[in-house]
């Protein structure tokens, strides 16, 4: 760690290089912030021969982001599936409901993009914008007046007037903090895996609801599809190790053959499904962003949407404060920020939890019901509103 880095009081640190972490703080710096990024495990280099399994639909609103921190391009120009439609279905019956980007007015839903070039091609802008980041843990947080110290492993000390913390699910930063978790564990797992198809994907996510919980078939740029599939944790545990045959033959059925015969391609992988909501987003000059604050259902596909969300609001804030001439950041203008934040998080994370419980509930009268919600027309607004959601925050 430079030793100037020690010496003086950095406008910000963001702790976590993550997508999130990364977004906000190349946006601080292209705003004339100083700031540095913590970050205890430094990310491996993106291979493009070597596709990563966990994948994200990114929403309009994210590429704009990503595009004003002059990030897209590069990640258009490696890899990225647009997609122009979503349809969804459920295993109980009922008429599919279907999101077309043309009847909507749009070019598109979002695109899909692996998590490893994302972080990628963030850490390659943090590195020519001179954004120092270091490696290392942090272990204390320690407040004053008007400015917080962290302290590092090592014996190492920084100091920041802003501390933003994405460092995801298991956040020290919120730790230190003394926030505490609003959490459900689900009891399943979401299983992830790249697969053939006999059929083209048509650049269009498909996702089915199943009494044992929602597949997502997600279009790639290589023709595959990415999975996700949440399922009881025993139920997760079996078709990850079940043998290929065994498993392409339950995949095939469980899609309905949407894409006709389904056929592994990469190694399956299961982690464990868990809503976590942090109680409040900001403590003094410590906040929270990303699945720091807020770790949902992956049913939506929302989860880096909501966190690049809490980066685009804030910057939006700093941008405002910046032309009425005042500080960039300031106890005001992070209050409003971390109640707005706050408040749109809770209402999408039980949202989407919502609508797991429904239509994972096998019961009839939950099945005609949904059944009816499906049917064209029957849609009630709100349903209306949180698929525009998962179908790219096109809407």
């Amino acid at each position: 760690m430079s030793a100037s880095i020690e010496r003086r009081r950095l406008d910000a640190v963001v702790v976590g290089a993550g997508i999130v972490g990364s977004a906000l703080a190349l946006g601080l710096k292209r705003r004339g912030l100083d700031v540095a990024v913590v970050e205890s495990t430094p990310p491996a280099a993106w291979r493009a021969d070597a596709p990563d399994l966990r994948v994200y639909a990114i929403a309009p609103d994210s590429e704009a982001l990503l595009g004003a921190l002059e990030v897209w391009p590069a990640v258009r120009a490696a890899r990225a599936q647009p997609y122009a439609a979503m349809q969804v279905w459920d295993a109980g019956g009922g008429a599919p409901l279907r999101f077309d980007a043309a009847a909507l007015g749009v070019p598109r839903l979002g695109h899909i993009v692996e998590h490893g070039l994302l972080v990628d091609r963030l850490q390659a802008a943090l590195g020519a914008a001179g954004v120092p980041i270091l490696d290392a843990a942090v272990e204390g947080l320690e407040p004053g007046d008007d400015d917080v110290a962290l302290r590092l492993a090592g014996e190492r000390r920084i100091r920041a007037s802003w501390v933003f913390g994405a460092d995801g699910a298991a956040s020290a930063v919120r730790g230190l903090a003394g926030i505490d978790l609003d959490a459900r564990d689900y009891a399943a797992k979401g299983l992830v895996a790249y697969l053939r198809t006999e059929r083209p994907h048509d650049a269009t996510c498909w996702q089915r609801f199943l009494p044992s919980g929602p597949l997502a078939l997600l279009p790639c740029a290589d023709g595959r599809v990415s999975i996700v599939w949440s399922l009881p944790q025993g139920e997760a545990d079996r078709l990850a190790t079940v043998p290929e045959a065994q498993f392409n033959a339950e995949i095939t059925r469980a899609s309905d053959r949407v894409l006709g015969d389904l056929a592994l391609d990469s190694p399956r992988i299961a982690f464990p499904l868990k809503r976590q909501l942090a109680t409040r987003t900001r403590e003094g000059r410590i906040a929270l962003l990303g699945d720091a604050a807020h770790a949902v259902h992956p049913l939506a596909g929302q989860g880096v949407n909501l966190g690049l969300r809490d980066v685009g609001e804030l910057l939006t804030g700093v941008d405002d404060a910046l032309s009425r001439r005042r500080a960039p950041i300031s106890e005001t203008m992070l209050s409003r920020w971390a109640r707005r934040r706050h408040s749109d998080n809770v209402v999408s994370a039980r949202a989407f939890e919502a609508i797991h419980d429904v239509y994972s509930n096998a019961a009839p009268p939950a099945v005609a019901l949904r059944g009816w919600a499906l049917a064209a027309g029957n849609l009630p607004p709100l349903n209306r509103l949180l698929w525009g959601h998962a179908a790219g925050g096109a809407r």
